[in-house]
């Protein structure tokens, strides 16, 4: 078979299979399209390989990484967000997360996001919606189940899936069009995230502080125009009572990041707290903003948080819209 009609028929597929699951609706509580049966514990072999999801308008093709467990499923689904300070990284960046999510029986999709040296913010965000909408119509031609579809994000890319949960219907960040699916939206069922930048404003002081200008940088080549720093804060947009989404989360903050201040992180978690958010919030002691990328107990912890994460989400009936 050849290339267009193999997509035309994943397209086929994951179509009936969102139009069965009612997925042109909100995040919700229900039955999932098939039986879902995810155990943290169990332990598949995977099929990687990689698929272009999108060009960018500055001809950067954007990869998809897709780790796929082999075995009968349907598996639950899920997109990562990397970091890199909005201006560096790729899909590979959180290569050790993702696979021992997805050996537990995950169907994991890692993606690229432009960087600021190519377009500033909002055009990272609008790859993750766009990326998150084009996982929903491919997930079931890979055996996943597109209604479990949650984020998993690192650093900045923790702040870009903070910005999807926050304003999931927001004009500027669906704006990159999917005639194939238009009705497809890029809602998901929960967000998971290693040292997320909750605060933008806030994490730029720091670099102040510390004269860090390669940091410095990072931000004002990202936040275009510059008071963008600010819109886009997802401790401001709470702070400011902007009608938000809200879907369980799970923030994983290192004790010696002194890139994302614990002080910083704690306050965001307690202002989503007092707004309404489910939010589990645990901090790692000796571990500083990118410990995940070293094997050692504290990476194996956050490992097998994130897949009891992910599993009580999937026994509360949590669906992606």
């Amino acid at each position: 078979m050849n290339q267009p009609s193999a997509e035309r028929r994943h397209f086929l597929k994951a179509t009936a299979a969102l139009g069965a699951a009612g997925l042109a609706g909100c995040a919700q509580t229900g039955p999932a399209m098939g039986k879902v049966n995810y155990d943290p514990n169990a332990r598949f072999a995977l099929k990687e390989f990689e698929v272009e999801y999108r060009r960018n308008p500055q001809g950067r093709a954007l990869m998809a990484h897709v780790y796929q467990p082999q075995g009968a499923g349907p598996f639950p689904v899920m997109v990562d967000l990397h970091g890199g300070a909005w201006n560096a990284k790729d899909r590979m960046a959180e290569q050790p997360m993702n696979r021992a999510v997805a050996q537990s029986g995950v169907l994991v999709v890692a993606i690229d996001l432009t960087l600021a040296s190519q377009a500033p913010y909002p055009a990272s965000v609008q790859d993750a919606n766009y990326g998150v909408r084009w996982v929903k119509t491919r997930a079931a031609g890979w055996n996943g189940d597109p209604t479990t579809l949650g984020l998993y994000g690192s650093s900045s890319g923790g702040h870009v899936a903070e910005l999807l949960v926050l304003r999931p219907d927001d004009a500027r960040y669906n704006a990159i069009p999917f005639p194939e699916a238009p009705n497809v939206n890029a809602r998901v069922a929960y967000m998971a995230a290693r040292s997320p930048i909750s605060n933008t404003w806030g994490r730029y002081q720091n670099a102040e502080d510390k004269k860090r200008g390669r940091m410095m940088n990072n931000n004002k080549a990202y936040f275009v125009p510059w008071d963008a720093i600010h819109e886009a804060n997802p401790q401001e947009i709470l702070e400011r009572r902007e009608k938000v989404g809200m879907v369980p989360m799970l923030i994983m903050q290192g004790l010696l990041d002194d890139n994302m201040l614990p002080r910083l992180q704690e306050k965001f978690v307690a202002t989503l707290k007092a707004s309404g958010a489910d939010v589990s919030f645990t901090e790692f002691e000796g571990s500083v903003h990118e410990w995940t990328a070293d094997p050692g107990p504290q990476t194996t912890r956050a490992q097998e948080m994130v897949k009891a994460f992910v599993a009580r989400q999937l026994a509360a009936g949590r669906r992606a819209a």
